[in-house]
């Protein structure tokens, strides 16, 4: 049996960042390693082989899910139908909780057939909702990578074997090559005099479709009113010209790959909830966290969600340091509104970032992708030897 073999199941954008820097480690480990699975551009780059792109998988919410019940089938028979063949004896899944563990259950029930071992690096949100996916955390998984202090606690409690690593944010951030406010003005002809007011609106098209319409009629009175410059942070995944298309509005720049930059350089943010909230916290940028999905999976969610905030910046700190705006909230006026407030408010806007300067206190400062890394090949070689 060859235990060279990982497969890596990453099913969105930032999966595919944290799924890039985990494959760089463990090349560094043994470069003879053969790494295949569903990631994106990133994890391509170094060196993984894609039996699917993440483009493929963008599915959104319970409703969206059903829709595209056929092709996930079939990805997820592809996917085991590659591990026999390949003889794949770790396998290791990022998030994306729906999908991996739906294709962890039933790898698992391929035993003794396939000698599998399954990790997984960047645990499902369950100490928010989804309380009883822990035993089944438990029963599939050898080893639990997590990255939040709080839940290897959750987890052990749980009797889950859990290992706290660290966030994997704190490295890409600590590690970005940041681009100067000056060379950003010269390469996208920005306004060298105007603060920016930023717009992420999401990696998906659904997000970005319930999202984008309500938060650029509300920027473009914020910036307006206070002669700021709208620019939109677009997700590599997608095309520029869905923003041009979802608006009638005119008055924004659209910046592909400089969402790091951006956030660094942004005066305040309109900011999907997700990811993105916990990137801008970790670069101190005051922001509004928006989110709006179909009617019935927020009614099923709703009704699931177990914990008072929602955006993950907030969630770190253990109370709202900036506004939420969920479903019939996200809208133009409320974000408008909250956004005025905050911008036109000295005191309150330099409380905000101080508050926000304690989410890398709260994160500490591990390699997160050293050490899953250097955990994953540990079990594999303990694989090998058993």
């Amino acid at each position: 049996m060859n235990s060279k073999n990982v497969l890596i199941v990453a099913g969105e954008a930032s999966g595919d960042l944290h799924g890039a820097s985990l494959i760089r480690e463990l090349k560094k480990l043994d470069s003879s390693l053969k790494i295949c699975g569903i990631g994106g551009d990133k994890m391509k780059a170094e060196g993984m082989e894609l039996i699917y792109h993440i483009d493929k998988m963008a599915f959104l919410g319970f409703v969206e899910v059903i829709k595209h019940l056929p092709f996930i089938k079939k990805v997820q028979r592809d996917l085991i139908d590659e591990v026999k063949k390949r003889n794949v004896t770790q396998l290791v899944l990022i998030d994306y909780p729906g999908f991996n563990l739906s294709i962890a259950k039933k790898l698992k029930q391929l035993e003794p057939e396939l000698k599998l071992e399954l990790i997984y690096y960047i645990t499902p949100q369950v100490w928010a909702w989804g309380k009883g996916r822990v035993n089944k955390i438990r029963e599939l998984f050898k080893k639990v990578l997590v990255v939040f202090p709080f839940e290897e606690k959750f987890f052990k409690e749980k009797n889950v074997n859990a290992e706290f690593v660290g966030h994997p944010l704190i490295q890409e951030i600590n590690g970005y090559d940041f681009k100067s406010r000056n060379l950003l003005d010269k390469k996208f002809d920005l306004y060298p005099t105007k603060e920016i007011l930023l717009i992420l609106p999401g990696s998906r098209k659904q997000e970005v479709k319930s999202i984008f319409p309500e938060a650029i009629k509300a920027a473009e009175k914020i910036a307006d009113e206070l002669d700021m410059q709208i620019i939109v942070a677009c997700s590599s995944n997608l095309d520029e010209k869905i923003f041009y298309e979802l608006t009638n509005e005119k008055n924004f720049k659209v910046i592909k790959d400089h969402t790091y930059d951006l956030m660094k350089h942004s005066k305040f943010g309109i900011v999907k909830s997700g990811t993105s909230t916990l990137e801008a916290g970790l670069l101190e940028l005051p922001m509004i966290i928006v989110y709006k999905t179909s009617a019935l999976t927020y009614a099923i969610g709703k009704s699931l969600v177990k914990i008072k905030n929602f955006g993950m910046a907030n969630i770190i700190l253990g109370e709202q340091v900036v506004p939420e705006l969920i479903q019939n909230d996200a809208n133009a006026d409320k974000i408008y509104d909250e956004a005025k407030n905050i911008l036109s408010d000295d005191d309150l806007y330099e409380d905000i970032k101080r508050k926000l300067s304690r989410i890398k206190k709260v994160l500490g400062d591990k390699d997160a992708p050293k050490n899953a890394a250097k955990i994953i090949y540990s079990l594999m070689n303990e694989h090998k030897t058993s």
